[in-house]
């Protein structure tokens, strides 16, 4: 079976990659379960450019094709934060729980349609020989005004895809996927990789 490896430690994140990935020729796993452990520094100024950055540093240790992801939240009345410091919002280490909160403070008395925001999530792939994709697709909605749902995990409490009067938090994984800002750019990732000889 061929593998592809993922750069990521973010567990949440892991689960719903193998579940939007479900070609049973390829293994995927994560980089823990490549053997694989490096402080990556993510210090582009985009999704893209970070998404990249991780991919060819994995990829560059263990010779094989790589996908990473980097994602977050926009907020358009926040002048788009978190934005690519969503991890890091706070601290990389504040339990989302506390970020949530203080997205809803700070946007305590703002109308419904002045909470507009998307998630954003740039895929890239490394290879071995150098070759280089990059997909980027966004969830657009709004923001929520209290914490709302188990389900998913980082800002999906807080977040009203369009077209719904539920949270992603509450939305079931599959439905989520379907509509999901990873999800669309992970398919379309597939789609283009499937294409390929490299892989």
């Amino acid at each position: 079976m061929k593998r592809i490896i993922i750069a990521t430690g973010n567990v949440g994140k892991m689960d719903e990659i193998k579940s939007i990935i479900t070609d049973p020729e390829y293994e995927v796993i994560s980089m823990k379960e490549a053997g694989v452990s490096v402080e990556i520094e993510e210090n582009g100024s985009t999704f893209a450019e970070n998404a990249l950055i991780k991919a060819k540093a994995v990829c560059e240790i263990c010779k094989e094709p790589v996908l990473a992801d980097d994602s977050g939240l926009e907020v358009d009345y926040l002048n788009k934060e978190p934005g690519i410091y969503s991890a890091r919002y706070l601290g990389e280490d504040t339990p989302y729980s506390i970020k949530n909160a203080k997205i809803l403070e700070r946007l305590d008395g703002v109308p419904d349609e002045k909470r507009t925001a998307r998630f954003v999530c740039a895929v890239a792939a490394a290879f071995p020989n150098g070759e280089e994709i990059i997909v980027t697709k966004t969830m657009e909605g709004r923001i929520g005004y209290e914490e709302r749902g188990v389900n998913g995990f980082g800002y999906d409490p807080i977040f009203r895809p369009d077209g719904y009067d539920v949270s992603s938090g509450e939305l079931p994984m599959e439905e989520k996927n379907l509509i999901s800002h990873r999800g669309k750019a992970f398919r379309r990732m597939w789609e283009i990789l499937s294409k390929l000889d490299e892989l």
